[in-house]
């Protein structure tokens, strides 16, 4: 009980500090009424105090605790008017809080809860007491639920002790299952008084030892106050009796804020190996100037009415002080030159802890409410010579929910809402020695001001783990995770988490491990064969620079280069009969389209263009159409030309150049039609076909109304088919130079081509279309040069003989 005392004989403030033999606490406590008495700017000629009352884990002692105290309140009950009772600073443990809460509260009597969590209605009303100096308890399940999924644990136990582990099993399941997590196993110790039922319930330990370490969850979350420590030391303790399976799999235990390692004589000698790797939720502290040389400076020879000192003296160093009156068997005799810096840190730690540095915040936040309590009285003389007995604890309400200070770790103390000091928490990493002594080593912050979306900070690289585990950071989970290019399955009857994991359909993938549905790539991507990840697809087309576009080229141009050297050997040999014979000029009008014809693969073959995809197939019907009709109008003349030659015949008027020029440019108009009319309606446009051919982008022309494509085709088929027949009637006429009979095989072969060409070209993709119109044209364009003109050119150059007037009128 703290008791802060004036210089000039006023009566005494009195703070209640219920304490579970943790000796750092006390020191703290007395650290910082050091402090503050020593410091002239706080609380100038008032000296402050302290009493100290054990609740012993028990309600009646903790209400007898609380009842005492009033005795410096109630009229009719003073015993001693030099203590003035200000405030309370609550125990470690939830229960002893509530109980004193419960008298407390109905005095209105501050109560500044510094190690256990204050209930959820704590500081909605101002008849409440609470004042927390621990951050919310909210804020803890935050950072298990981040800190499980920064490692990937979705398979978990929960091991929680009493009543308040019940309702933290019962907040936190449901931000697992939100989160993706899943609980492996549950259990709750029974809450209990009294040490001997610890003893009583071992039946029950040994049940729980069972189902832990019989779990595939490597990750157990436990979760009690102080008190229950006893409870996980004989859970951990039940390994080493012979009737319970021994496992040597390793746990990462996640410890509470509530839980600790209380410096405690029994654990000295606890085998802490178990814990190694251990995570642990700490309310935050910070290092305080002066504490550590204050701890060195603690001398049992020097306690300056510190009655604890030689108490704990006694129990960690294990030795007797002189004219000591007990039996006990101890190594020696306390001599004072001891050093707490040399004790295992199972007994004794020199950095301030969390609860530690909560309660140092704890007596701060009092001293400063009380100061500017004063301060804001108009008669503060008259205050203090009048004495304490005008300062009640209810005045202190209003200036507690306003205090706000700088501490001598330079952090600002100040309390929210909630009327709970703004904190967060720190984690930290037990590693643990042969000699059973440890370190909590800080590796990370649940820090409440943090933004939303990054409320938790973990450093990896300081992380140690326990031993046996052979992958670290461990995995903790039902099943093994399904690996990219397969999706999770759900299994009948088991958790969520528990699953099988089944190949993606066929174009789709999963890149990420544990994906709960496979998908589709973007267009211009595909998936890999793996189905692990999508590849983007190789743009494509038809062009000069690969094989086969460089080869239907160079074919294109030596037809292009034969087509030549005929029409210079027809242009040579002109006034030679063959060539008159068969409407010269004409022929010069049909090689020149033929030449023509061979060069339009040449446009076929450039990068797919607006330009370039109008000319395609425009050139090519016009250039076609023209070739057609030529060959057309050649058979006709043929034809006209044997009937005009009968006595009496009226045809003679109608052989000549204008007949042959009108079939030809009348046929050749219709598709000029055709052509007009696809243009004007829905022309060729450059596209890109990414579903044909899985792995590519190919560029192409769109035909942009396939029916006045085929429309194209079809007239070109029409004028092929009508000189054809024409061709073949007239192929037997008595003629050395008749060529109906060339032109006939000739428009066969047009024919066979592009009937072909049909159905090769809606069964081909991509860039191969492409190549099967080419072929055809320089196939169909190939068989009227070498059908009509080889002949010709054999018997020009080679057989000149029968090149003369004589072979052209001779009869068969």
């Amino acid at each position: 009980m703290i008791c802060p005392e004036f210089h000039m004989n006023i009566t005494n403030v009195v703070i209640l500090f219920i304490v579970p033999k943790n000796y750092q606490h006390i020191l703290a406590l007395v650290f910082a009424v050091k402090e503050i008495n020593e410091n002239p700017k706080i609380l100038p000629n008032i000296t402050l105090g302290f009493h100290i009352y054990d609740s012993y884990f028990d309600e009646r002692m903790t209400y007898w605790a609380a009842l005492n105290l009033l005795s410096t309140l109630l009229p009719n009950y003073k015993c001693n008017i030099q203590k003035h009772l200000m405030a309370v600073i609550g125990g470690l443990d939830l229960d002893t809080s509530v109980y004193l809460a419960n008298i407390l509260g109905i005095y209105k009597i501050p109560q500044l809860t510094y190690g256990s969590f204050a209930p959820e209605h704590a500081g909605e009303s101002q008849s409440t007491s609470f004042y927390k100096m621990v951050p919310n308890e909210a804020h803890q399940y935050t950072g298990i639920v981040e800190l499980l999924l920064h490692f990937g644990w979705t398979w978990v136990g929960l091991l929680a002790s009493g009543d308040s582990g019940e309702k933290f099993i019962q907040t936190l399941k449901p931000l697992l299952s939100q989160k993706g997590i899943c609980l492996a196993f549950s259990e709750t110790t029974l809450k209990t008084t009294y040490m001997a039922e610890y003893y009583d319930m071992y039946p029950h330990w040994i049940q729980i030892y069972q189902v832990i370490m019989e779990s595939k969850a490597k990750v157990v979350v436990f979760y009690g106050e102080t008190k229950y420590m006893l409870a996980m030391r004989d859970i951990v303790a039940l390994g080493e009796l012979e009737n319970v399976t021994k496992t040597s799999v390793g746990k990462v235990w996640i410890l509470t804020a509530q839980l600790d390692f209380k410096a405690l004589t029994y654990q000295m000698n606890v085998d802490m190996q178990v814990f190694q790797g251990s995570l642990s939720f700490k309310v935050h502290s910070n290092v305080v100037q002066g504490f550590k040389a204050f701890l060195q400076a603690q001398n049992p020879f020097k306690a300056n009415g510190n009655g604890f000192v030689k108490q704990f003296w006694a129990q960690v160093f294990l030795c007797l002080f002189p004219n000591s009156n007990t039996e006990e068997q101890a190594s020696g005799t306390c001599t004072g030159e001891e050093k707490l810096e040399d004790l295992p840190s199972s007994a004794f730690v020199m950095s301030m802890a969390g609860h530690s540095y909560s309660l140092y915040n704890a007596v701060y936040a009092m001293a400063h409410a009380l100061h500017a309590m004063f301060l804001s009285r108009t008669k503060y003389r008259a205050a203090v010579e009048g004495g304490m007995q005008e300062v009640w604890p209810w005045q202190l309400h209003p200036f507690l929910r306003t205090v706000s200070f700088n501490n001598s770790a330079g952090e600002t103390v100040s309390f929210g809402e909630s009327w709970e000091v703004e904190a967060g928490f720190d984690i930290t990493n037990l590693v643990t020695f042969p000699n059973n002594s440890f370190v909590r080593v800080k590796v990370g912050r649940v820090d409440v001001e943090a933004t939303p979306d990054q409320p938790f900070t973990l450093d990896d690289n300081r992380m140690v783990w326990h031993r046996s585990f052979h992958q670290v950071p461990p995995i903790s989970v039902c099943n093994p995770n399904c690996p990219p290019g397969s999706r999770k399955e759900k299994k009948e009857g088991e958790p969520f988490c528990c699953y099988g994991c089944a190949p993606c359909p066929q174009g789709k993938i999963s890149s990420q491990k544990d994906m709960v549905d496979c998908a589709a790539c973007p267009k211009d991507h595909y998936p890999h064969r793996d189905q692990s990840q999508c590849i983007p697809k190789t743009i494509s087309f038809l062009s000069f620079k690969e094989p086969l576009g460089m080869s239907l080229a160079l074919f294109a141009l030596f037809l292009s280069l034969l087509t030549l050297v005929v029409l210079v050997i027809f242009i040579k040999h002109q006034d030679t009969p063959i060539v008159r014979a068969n409407n010269r000029d004409l022929t010069y009008t049909l090689l020149t389209f033929l030449l023509l014809c061979f060069l339009c693969p040449l446009i076929f073959l450039s990068p797919p263009e607006r330009v370039s995809c109008l000319l395609r197939q425009m050139a090519f019907g016009l250039v076609f159409t023209v070739t057609v009709s030529c060959v057309l109008a050649k058979t006709i003349t043929v034809v006209l030309a044997f009937v005009a030659t009968k006595p009496g015949s009226r045809m003679r008027k109608w052989v000549g150049k204008r007949l042959a020029i009108s079939i030809v440019f009348s046929c050749s108009l219709i598709q000029v039609g055709i052509c007009t009319v696809w243009l004007g309606t829905s022309p060729p446009f450059p596209d890109s076909d990414m579903h044909s051919v899985m792995r590519e982008i190919i560029l192409g022309c769109n035909e942009g109304s396939f029916t006045l494509f085929y429309c194209l085709l079809g007239y070109m088929g029409f004028l092929a088919i009508v000189s054809f027949v024409v061709a073949f009637f007239a192929r037997k006429l008595p003629e050395s130079f008749n060529e109906a009979k060339f032109i006939t095989f000739s428009m066969f072969l047009f024919c066979s081509v592009w009937i072909s060409f049909v159905p090769v070209y809606l069964s081909t993709k991509g860039k191969y279309m492409v190549a099967v119109e080419i072929f055809s044209i320089l196939a169909s364009s190939a068989g009227i040069l070498g059908s009509i003109f080889a002949p010709k050119c054999y018997i020009i150059v080679l057989r000149p003989d029968l090149n003369s007037k004589e072979q052209l009128i001779k009869r068969k």
